[in-house]
């Protein structure tokens, strides 16, 4: 014998229907994350940009206002560094309120650089001299140079920790993914070091080619020799040999 299913009144039904849809409602604010929560690429994680930024050079007036060797050769790779890739005008700031009796020296300093400026082919009107006040007129003063130049960084900040490394999170660990940081500094430092940023975005084109050496491998080939460099050690003993030996 089979029992009918059980009735529900219509009060009962519009209560789990009021209930359903609750449920539903607070379900459709979520939103469900699947895969990497951030790129699993070091490349995308920390990309390459460029930008503009300072560069800068305190030079400290010495004796009675001459740049002594060792701050001559700084300015002038500094000045070198601005005709190649500076952005705008170079800043001269001089130090306001100096002792009376190192002014001077700060005045020829400044003269001696906007001089060495004009010898290395920097117009007149690309160098603009300010000042800033000096806080303790006691402390060396120096003249500050800076200019604007394109200059690469690693897009994203170091030292963030988005993750826990250690066992509070297992769901982390069976991803078996890098952490946030990891690459980040090596990026940043090559960044830093890069003499020309555009090479972090494109790769240089081949530079000429040596004819001399080429047609001299060529001839080789089609008299059937080994076009081959013979490198010798001490003018007797081959390279090769002494590789292979070891």
């Amino acid at each position: 014998m089979t029992l009918p299913p059980p009735s529900r009144s219509p009060l009962a039904l519009v209560a789990l229907a009021l209930v359903a849809g609750s449920l539903g409602a607070c379900r459709g604010d979520r939103v469900d994350t699947t895969g990497s929560l951030y790129p699993h690429d070091v490349r995308t994680r920390h990309p390459y940009v460029l930008s503009d930024g300072p560069r800068t050079l305190d030079v400290f007036p010495t004796g009675t206002g001459h740049i002594d060797p060792r701050q001559t050769s700084d300015v002038e790779a500094f000045l070198l560094e601005f005709r190649r890739y500076g952005r705008g005008t170079l800043v001269i700031e001089m130090p306001r309120g100096v002792s009376p009796g190192l002014a001077p020296a700060v005045e020829r300093t400044g003269g001696l650089i906007r001089s060495l400026g004009m010898q290395t082919g920097i117009p007149a009107g690309a160098v603009v001299v300010s000042g800033y006040p000096v806080a303790n007129p006691l402390l060396a003063a120096p003249v500050r140079l800076s200019f604007q130049r394109m200059e690469a960084k690693a897009a994203s900040q170091c030292g963030l920790w988005p993750q826990d490394l250690g066992t509070s999170e297992p769901g982390f660990d069976l991803r078996n993914e890098p952490y946030w940081n990891h690459g980040c500094s090596v990026r940043a430092n090559i960044a830093a070091q890069a003499a020309d940023p555009v090479d972090l975005v494109r790769g240089r084109g081949e530079g000429r080619i040596d004819t001399v050496r080429r047609v001299k491998v060529i001839n080789k080939l089609r008299d059937g020799n080994d076009p081959s460099t013979t490198w010798r050690q001490d003018g007797s003993a081959n390279v090769g040999s002494q590789v292979s030996g070891n």
